[in-house]
């Protein structure tokens, strides 16, 4: 498993050796003792799939804030996606830094978002799955501790690849980014 470190702090890319044979492929998607080498702390507590029927549906911006903050891994496992990460840790060197990457299923890749990036996505194939490792609990009855702005944000200026077509009322509705309240 290869581990790289991006332009936002404690935000991975994650490349996983695969193993072929004629049933296809083999290869392991998370190990604990490998992250430890790379000092980066993560204990899964849950885990939860994206379905997405069509290319261009855009999800996020979304982000949790104290005390429900969460390190994810976000695993592509078919299709395609642009993915766009920003750090909005105010005490973080890389605080309002973006890292955007496009990923495909066939590399395998994945992505360790630090708790504190509001993250994103537009799939650019049909049917893209995406897979996540979360460290900390969903509270569902607290739903005031998950936040979210608009993929088009004026702040941000994200040139995504392609117009999103099916967003989420959710998702289109979310205010401006406030800098104040993150």
């Amino acid at each position: 498993m290869k581990i790289e470190k991006t332009n936002i702090k404690n935000c991975y890319l994650i490349t996983p050796k695969k193993k072929f044979d004629i049933r296809g492929s083999f290869h392991r998607a998370y190990c604990k003792k490998i992250f430890y080498k790379h000092k980066i702390k993560f204990n899964i507590k849950q885990t939860n799939t994206s379905i997405n029927k069509k290319k261009y549906t855009l999800r996020g911006f979304h982000f949790q804030k104290k005390p429900y903050k969460e390190n994810k891994i976000l695993n592509l496992i078919s299709g395609s996606i642009y993915n766009v990460t920003i750090d909005l840790r105010k005490n973080s060197k890389t605080f309002l830094k973006k890292f955007f990457y496009n990923f495909d299923s066939k590399r395998n890749e994945a992505i360790l978002i630090p708790a504190g990036c509001a993250n994103a996505f537009l799939t650019l194939e049909n049917n893209s799955i995406i897979h996540y490792y979360m460290d900390s609990y969903f509270e569902e009855n607290i739903k005031s501790n998950y936040f979210g702005f608009k993929y088009n944000d004026e702040i941000f200026k994200i040139n995504w690849p392609f117009k999103p077509k099916i967003i989420s009322n959710k998702d289109k509705n979310y205010p401006k980014l406030n800098l104040n309240n993150i």
